[in-house]
């Protein structure tokens, strides 16, 4: 069972989500606000954290940012809006999952237990893995097992998410992709999100892949293909 620490400024919300991880065996500790959650995030170890985005004192953007530069725990965003610019950022600050208020907290904890299972199976992945792939005579490079991604020599930084997307393709290069794969494969076959996080992430490793960005190749009512540069 895990240790989950849910963040909200409404009590209410913050005794539902209580009520339902409790009863499926889960210990939960409250915070009323974004600063509040940083110091807990910094002082003790948890599973996962459910974190809402509008907040006093710090708000849930902030705060992930601020747990970020200390934990890899997994983080669930709250927000009472489904605007695509907020998923975006949330998963550039390396969110794992994001749900709109309102929302049912039997799904919420089903999201749980898929986030988690999805971070036993990478880690797990990561454990047994030991390889380095290099792209274009080493203009692009990966460690897979240390998670590093180097561009012309210098290192680029990538949400969690987005390393797992990009080591997936990585693996299966030169290999057509469809859409519910890379969503099984990267999200686990439990996702409960919208299909259009995989094309947001897509977007978000283009950009960060920078002139590698054509490496990756849709393919129209398919999905996606990464294929290597000719030397």
């Amino acid at each position: 069972m895990y240790h989950i620490l849910v963040v909200d400024d409404e009590a209410r919300i913050r005794s539902i989500v209580r009520k339902y991880a409790e009863f499926e065996g889960h210990t939960v500790t409250e915070a009323g606000d974004g600063m509040e959650a940083v110091r807990l995030a910094r002082r003790e170890e948890f599973d996962i954290i459910i974190l809402d985005i509008m907040m006093p004192e710090l708000d849930g953007f902030s705060a992930c940012r601020e747990i970020r530069k200390v934990s890899e725990t997994p983080i669930i965003m709250l927000s009472a809006r489904g605007e695509e610019y907020d998923k975006i950022n949330g998963f550039e600050l390396g969110i794992d999952d994001y749900v709109v208020k309102p929302f049912s907290p039997r799904e919420l904890m089903l999201r749980v237990d898929a986030v988690m299972k999805r971070v036993s199976r990478k880690r797990e992945a990561s454990k047994a893995e030991n390889q380095i792939v290099e792209i274009d005579n080493g203009g692009l490079r990966a460690d897979l097992t240390a998670r590093i991604v180097y561009i012309d020599g210098a290192r680029v930084e990538m949400s969690p998410k987005e390393y797992d997307l990009f080591f997936y393709l990585l693996r299966n290069r030169n290999i057509a992709l469809t859409r519910e794969r890379l969503i099984s494969e990267v999200w686990g076959y439990d996702f409960f999100g919208d299909a259009r996080t995989l094309d947001t992430h897509i977007k978000l490793l283009r950009k960060t892949l920078g002139r590698y960005s054509d490496c990756i190749v849709t393919l129209r009512g398919v999905g996606y293909r990464f294929e290597e540069k000719q030397a």
